[in-house]
């Protein structure tokens, strides 16, 4: 084989784009690192976007995939810089009379505070909890042969449920809310299959590493990264946004951290008819309107459990998080949408001035929605915290195309990377032997467009860089 300029080039730098050019860059091979913008970590980035000394998660915020990645772990990224503190509480979530269900660390004291719930969240977590660090690197990956096969099939029977079904095995509103909550990450109707799956994960995950804030802010998560990729021998490359094959050097391998949609316009004249027809057909999912305060002071929540919480998810019982979503999913925007928020600030004050607040938030809505949600989003907040208006100094919005112009991969406001439902669970982004290889000779994708979807874990990167090795380096 002729010589190259490199061996492997990354076009995208979130997560998985990382990921990947870090495998290969293990392996000893010369690897470039591309990113369109001027500063790399996709999702993963921070910027003052209210007010001065606020600092503030453009996207990915809270990070119990991150730190519970098979990948990740094995990485000394505390080398690079990387810190990350744990709230006490890993999610809250209020009702409107004023009790509150959360996820602790400890499966007792969450299933504790659950009362006529206790035995039942025990029976549908306490097993998993334990099971979860040796079938975790099974879940976040492709079909493959599992390393623990029963545990694995024990996983699947319930993730594939409903959660509007799984929520049965719960008599009180608090567990049944907080389990809706959990599943509602998963951005689809809790009455669809698989809906049961990313609650699950995220329970899973928070018992067994919390739902972790990384000081400094989501961005020190991309630095730490980089940092061990140009010291193992990599180049980055930013400001250089890639159109079309020819503007990249000579390589053996291309992985494409990015959506079927950019990965037909830069390189669909390389694929064949059948593969174009695949990519056309990939589907992408609800879209989110997100909002960012800059505040005079910590958001009043009534309940002490959302004070301490990383992350408060605010929409009441599960019957309204239910029609919230299924809402959204017939095309409407809810009065009541369901509210994810997180107040990082509260517990890495590193990135606001003393006594001030950065607080987080967004709603799913249509995918494309130009639609402002920003009053309804804080009418929930309102709801669960009396007062909150009175501290806004500042705020910063992005609707589904703003999200989409910040980040390419945010088709119509999708930041999960397309539609994560029984039929693109393990087939996305075409059903193929393996989903990483595109049907033209060196080209990969490596994004949350392939399995296992969405969430800062870089495992989509690693296991199409695995398969890239094999392939035309014969190494793994």
């Amino acid at each position: 084989m002729a010589r190259t300029d490199y061996d492997a080039i990354v076009v995208g730098s979130g997560p998985n784009g990382l990921a990947a050019a870090i495998t290969m860059q293990q392996k000893g091979l010369r690897v470039l690192l591309i990113e369109g913008k001027e500063t790399i970590g996709g999702g993963l980035r921070t910027a003052e976007i209210t007010l001065p000394g606020y600092r503030h998660d453009i996207c990915s915020a809270i990070h119990p995939l991150a730190v519970s990645s098979p990948f990740f772990r094995q990485l000394p990224l505390e080398k690079y810089g990387l810190k990350f503190v744990q709230p006490p509480v890993c999610a809250a979530h209020p009702f409107d009379d004023g009790t509150v269900a959360a996820l602790f660390r400890s499966v007792d004291e969450t299933a504790d505070r659950l009362g006529v719930d206790r035995q039942a969240y025990h029976s549908a977590l306490s097993w998993l909890a334990k099971e979860w660090p040796e079938i975790s690197a099974d879940v976040l990956g492709p079909l493959t042969f599992p390393r623990n096969p029963f545990a694995l099939a024990r996983f699947g029977i319930q993730a594939l449920r409903p959660a509007s079904g799984f929520s049965k095995r719960f008599r009180s509103e608090q567990a049944r809310g907080l389990w809706a909550g959990m599943a509602a990450h998963s951005m689809l109707p809790l009455s669809d299959l698989t809906t049961s799956a990313i609650g699950l994960v995220l329970m899973a995950a928070g018992h067994n590493y919390g739902w972790p804030i990384p000081v400094g802010g989501s961005q020190s998560i991309a630095n730490a990264l980089a940092a061990y990729f140009t010291e193992s021998g990599g180049t980055i490359r930013t400001g250089c946004m890639i159109k079309n094959l020819d503007q990249l050097p000579s390589s053996k391998v291309i992985l494409f951290d990015c959506t079927p949609k950019q990965l037909l316009d830069i390189a669909g004249d390389r694929f064949t008819s059948f593969y174009r027809r695949q990519l056309s057909r990939f589907r992408y999912g609800m879209g989110v309107f997100k909002v960012d305060w800059a505040l005079s002071g910590p958001v009043p929540f009534r309940s002490e459990e959302c004070r301490q919480a990383g992350t408060v998810h605010l929409g009441g019982t599960i019957k309204e998080i239910m029609h919230s979503e299924s809402e959204i999913a017939a095309g409407r925007h809810p009065e009541k949408p369901f509210v994810l928020l997180a107040q990082q600030s509260v517990f890495d004050p590193c990135r606001v001035p003393l006594g001030k607040q950065a607080v987080w938030a967004y709603c799913h809505v249509p995918n494309g929605s130009e639609n402002d949600m920003t009053a309804a989003i804080e009418h929930q907040v309102e709801r669960f915290a009396p007062g909150f208006r009175d501290l806004i100094l500042a705020r910063s919005t992005m609707n589904t195309t703003e999200m989409n112009q910040y980040n390419p991969n945010y088709i119509g406001g999708d930041i999960n990377g397309g539609r994560l439902d029984i039929g693109q669970l393990y087939s996305r982004p075409a059903l193929r032997i393996s989903p990483y290889r595109t049907s033209a000779k060196g080209i990969y994708i490596c994004s949350s467009s392939t399995p296992p979807g969405g969430g800062v874990h870089g495992m989509c990167g690693y296991h199409a860089a695995q398969t890239a090795l094999k392939d035309f380096f014969n190494l793994n």
